[in-house]
């Protein structure tokens, strides 16, 4: 058996090697590594996979949020609610911005925003909603519009770790995660289901009007080469990375369906454990497993586990250990509701090895270990 990896880039890289080399040469070649036309080529491409009008390419998953934040013209003091589970970039460009953020408690299930608790957390101030897609499944986005329609708010979606993701609505029809909202916004940090080969990210929406501005605010807030309408960024997606993205691109599907499998194998053999639960899948959205992230009995048996995974050779992780409203960076925020919820997940979850490489003799190894230790 080979070392199993938390996360395996080099393995997969090697089943694409000749496209992915090519691709590169071929820009290196050309001498375009910014704005080449890899890079529309790409973002026409991705527009299709996901079924939006417009994708724009940026630097990455944060500037994203930043740039769709931007576009909406929120002014200082305006308030956005968002979950206080999830990575920092989603809260850091709203106070980067000058804007409040308003956290939110998270499903205990599914780990996503807790749509009961909308009405608690709104104001006068509130403005946007940024819904977080956690490890690859969609936040109950049906809930999230109605509320956002009632109070004439700005959904955004972070959708950096559910990339093709599917919502299902209750009347049966279906999108894909970030193309619900106003603006979604996306990261291809090398590690998710569709990763680059460095930094960045991409913009959706399917409204012509933002999609120019959005343009605008990430090229220095022009349209026309030094016309600058509007303070904007520069956040560009080089050609390399886009060239990088389209081949892999081709195998999106294959890297989820892969992802499915490891999950439904460690799910299959882990189901039983009673001191662990395996994650929730909701009736409403797939699952496309960016991390497969179980929730342990106490915070002793999650340490526990960890600990004995580690020295057995078994990677494994925790996505967050620290909530955004406990970060020291963050205590200026005053926070109104309560998030107890999200501090005891904090304390008890835990992610294995998840990726496109995962072979059965490590997945066999992996669940063993973890029922040796119970």
């Amino acid at each position: 058996m080979n070392s199993i990896q938390l996360v395996d880039l080099s393995t997969q890289y090697k089943r694409i090697e000749n496209e992915v080399n090519d691709a590169i040469l071929q820009v290196v070649k050309s001498g375009n590594f910014i704005g080449g036309p890899e890079v529309k080529t790409f973002a026409d491409n991705l527009a299709r996979k996901v079924g939006v009008k417009h994708v724009i390419p940026c630097a990455n998953g944060t500037d994203a949020l930043q740039i769709a934040l931007m576009a909406c013209d929120l002014q200082p003091g305006d308030e956005v609610i968002t979950p206080s589970y999830t990575y920092i970039a989603t809260a850091e460009v709203i106070a980067l911005l000058n804007l409040k953020p308003v956290f939110i408690e998270v499903n205990e299930n599914n780990f996503t925003l807790d749509v009961d608790q909308l009405e608690n957390v709104i104001t006068s101030k509130t403005k946007a909603i940024i819904p977080v897609h956690l490890y690859g499944q969609c936040a109950n986005m049906e809930r999230v519009l109605e509320f956002a329609k009632k109070h004439n708010l700005f959904v955004i979606e972070d959708t950096a770790q559910a990339i093709n993701t599917t919502y299902t609505f209750s009347d049966g029809t279906t999108k894909t995660a970030g193309t619900i909202g106003t603006i979604g916004t996306t990261s291809f940090f090398p590690s998710k289901n569709l990763g680059a080969f460095g930094d960045a990210g991409a913009i959706f929406t399917n409204d012509d009007e933002l999609a120019v501005k959005i343009k605008m605010v990430a090229n220095h807030g022009q349209k026309i080469k030094y016309h600058h309408e509007l303070i904007g960024c520069n956040s560009r997606l080089d050609t390399i990375q886009a060239a990088v993205l389209d081949v892999k691109l081709k195998y999106l599907d294959e890297y989820i369906k892969s992802r499915q499998d490891a999950a439904d194998f460690y799910n299959s053999h882990l189901n039983a454990i009673s001191e662990l639960q395996t994650p929730f899948v909701e009736s409403y959205s797939n699952h496309t497993y960016h991390q497969y992230t179980m929730v342990l009995k106490t915070p002793e048996l999650r340490d526990g586990l960890m600990e004995f995974l580690k020295l057995n050779g078994v990677p494994c992780n925790i996505y967050y250990p620290i909530p955004i409203h406990k970060q020291k960076g963050f205590q200026k925020f005053e926070v109104n509701t309560d998030l107890s919820k999200t501090e005891d997940l904090c304390s008890r979850v835990l992610s294995l090895p998840m990726h496109t490489e995962l072979a059965e003799d490590q997945l066999e190894y992996i669940v063993n270990k973890v029922k040796e230790f119970f």
